[in-house]
């Protein structure tokens, strides 16, 4: 039995359809991130999940109880939102305590059990000796750990973060989506994040829902996500991908405007073939060099990104849009690569990948 069961569940607001029919099921214990562009419908989900919006239609099911009509206070969960949350006028140790403060008539603590729970927590999320401190005597990456500890003090089965780290600088970002995803796995807490950051949910999720239009475009680990999108918003959307159109030829080829390509998939609709492959899998060779699957192009653009270039090709595959190519600057020893440069590309049979449409 899933942890958490999601089914077709709708949302409207007005004529605008934010959730339509969403299924997903959830194990216990999994770390599921819902990603998608701004209007898809996530944080939407997210809220819904927490009682904090209304379906329309569908049901919610959690840890086999239907709490499709339940309150927030009957849902058995902790949130942390982008913005902290935090009371200001509230210490450190009374934010973190709020939670239990509210629960006490059900039992949940009481005063001594409190105070030990709050020195707890924050020794859990790293802030040991802050109870005393205010919101604003701490750093946005220090508010968010107080967030999370407070999430956390009631013991939830679920725990639910709404964009937890959008308000960090980068460098905070990186280090403390570490420590919560360390501090998931750790305490076996099922939990749904919501992010419009593809490299925060490819770092984190163990499994990813793309969203797009209130749909469910697709599910799965983060490599499934990246390396086998099935359809062209998810190959666009998740990391940097071109997508290719061609005209079928005998045996598995295909020609892009002038360029003859072999595909070695066989899941290729031959009555409208399309294709994508991401810039890292474009190989880059001698000019007098002849492999399979490669073609002369142009360099229109470079862009020097550390350990590789990032670089826009004119070729003759007729495309509408440039082909986008990511060379690593440690095989080019050294040498950059210049606009006019003339280059011997390929895409290898097995990296270009048939695509579907979007639904």
């Amino acid at each position: 039995m899933a942890h958490l069961e999601i089914k077709q569940l709708s949302k409207r607001f007005g004529s605008f359809t934010a959730l339509d029919r969403i299924d997903l099921s959830v194990a216990q214990g999994e770390f599921v991130v819902l990603l998608g562009p701004s209007g898809c419908g996530k944080t939407t989900l997210l809220r819904t999940i927490a009682g904090l919006e209304r379906q329309d239609s569908g049901e919610i099911m959690h840890a086999g109880h239907d709490i499709s009509h339940a309150s927030p206070a009957q849902r058995d969960y902790g949130i942390v939102f982008q913005s902290y949350a935090l009371f200001p006028n509230l210490s450190v140790a009374d934010n973190i305590a709020y939670g239990l403060n509210s629960r006490r008539k059900i039992g949940v603590a009481g005063a001594v059990g409190a105070l030990q729970r709050v020195a707890d927590m924050l020794d859990l999320v790293g802030l040991p000796g802050c109870e005393q401190k205010y919101p604003t005597q701490l750093s946005g990456g220090q508010q968010q750990r107080v967030a999370l500890a407070r999430a956390l003090a009631t013991s939830p089965h679920l725990l639910l973060l709404d964009e937890p780290l959008s308000a960090l600088d980068a460098i905070e970002r990186v280090r403390l989506r570490s420590e919560i995803r360390q501090l998931q796995s750790r305490l076996g807490i099922t939990t749904l994040m919501v992010t419009h950051d593809q490299e925060e949910a490819l770092s984190m999720a163990d499994r990813i829902v793309v969203m797009n239009s209130g749909r469910i475009q697709q599910i799965g680990t983060p490599q499934e996500i990246y390396r086998a999108p099935c359809n062209d918003f998810v190959a666009d959307f998740i990391g940097r991908g071109n997508l290719l159109e061609a005209t079928s030829q005998a045996q598995g080829n295909f020609l892009f405007g002038k360029v003859r390509l072999r595909c070695a998939s066989a899941a290729v609709d031959v009555a409208a073939p399309r294709f994508y492959v991401r810039p890292e899998d474009i190989g880059l060779h001698a000019i007098t060099d002849t492999p399979e699957n490669s073609f002369t192009a142009t360099v229109s653009k470079s862009e020097f990104m550390g350990s590789s270039y990032l670089v826009t090709l004119d070729t003759d595959m007729d495309q509408r849009k440039p082909l986008v190519a990511q060379f690593s600057s440690n095989y080019l020893e050294g040498s950059s690569i210049h606009p006019g440069a003339l280059l011997r590309v390929s895409i290898p049979a097995e990296r270009l990948r048939p695509m579907t449409s979007s639904t």
